[in-house]
């Protein structure tokens, strides 16, 4: 009898889940699994070793080996012969956080995170997707957040900082933890608002220029903003002509 496979053990699962060719693609999807997703993000990404990487999903080196020359002829054919490329499947776990410098969960834990001194009962912390002075507007892939504490009123302290490279899965996490109450953003998919609600934090998405005049609007009463926005960047091919990042994407991203 076969010895059963071990299952791969992955920091997070991914947030695109479907790559097609721009134009007619030539066949059916090519499925990258999981755990094969992992192994090209940890080491062609961001430079593991196959051993290092081996460490991290709790697996042999040549296993990771094998993963990641199965993954690599995959991206392959798709990038050669045009074909759709979908993320789906495989034998993985999730880390639950704690095992890996870069792991989301690690990254955006208590112990882990020095964004702010702790906040007073009386202060009230404000978010702002944040790009060189003005509103992002993507909220996934915000690279940044400016922070703004708040009593009787008016602003006391404000801070810029990095969302670490994560995306749309642990920024909800992310802005609990830095004790956000009020998210001010620009485009901003379902998945993440749902995620916000579930945190408790209060959304006011689809605003676009500076943001700190959308948060001294926001204490003066008269923040223009619109409350079904909506960015289902998931429902797009990336690499359509679509680009749901920089720029496009304001209040609203539809194909």
């Amino acid at each position: 009898m076969p010895r059963p496979q071990r299952a791969r053990t992955v920091c997070c699962e991914p947030e695109y889940l479907n790559f097609k060719p721009e134009g007619i693609a030539s066949g059916d999807a090519v499925v990258l699994t999981v755990d094969e997703y992992e192994v090209i993000r940890l080491v062609d990404l961001n430079g593991l070793t196959h051993s290092a990487a081996a460490k991290r999903m709790e697996i042999s080196r040549t296993t990771v080996t094998e993963i990641y020359d199965s993954a690599r002829r995959k991206v392959a054919m798709c990038i050669i012969n045009g074909r759709p490329l979908a993320v789906s499947g495989g034998n993985y776990i999730l880390c639950g956080g704690g095992k890996c410098a870069d792991c989301p969960r690690e990254m955006f834990s208590s112990e882990k995170m020095n964004l702010f001194d702790e906040k007073g009962k009386d202060i009230m912390r404000i978010a702002v997707t944040y790009d060189n002075g003005e509103i992002f507007q993507h909220f996934g892939h915000t690279a940044f957040f400016k922070l703004y504490d708040v009593e009787n009123g008016g602003i006391v302290k404000e801070e810029v900082v990095s969302t670490l490279g994560s995306g749309h899965g642990a920024l909800a996490g992310f802005l609990k933890t830095a004790g956000a109450e009020i998210l001010i953003c620009g485009g901003i998919g379902g998945g993440a608002q749902n995620a916000l609600a579930q945190a408790g934090i209060k959304l006011f998405g689809g605003v676009s220029g500076s943001a700190d005049e959308a948060v001294k609007a926001y204490l003066a009463g008269n923040l223009g903003y619109n409350p079904d926005v909506k960015c289902d960047h998931h429902d797009h091919s990336h690499g359509e002509g679509h680009s749901c990042g920089n720029h496009g994407c304001g209040g609203s991203c539809h194909g």
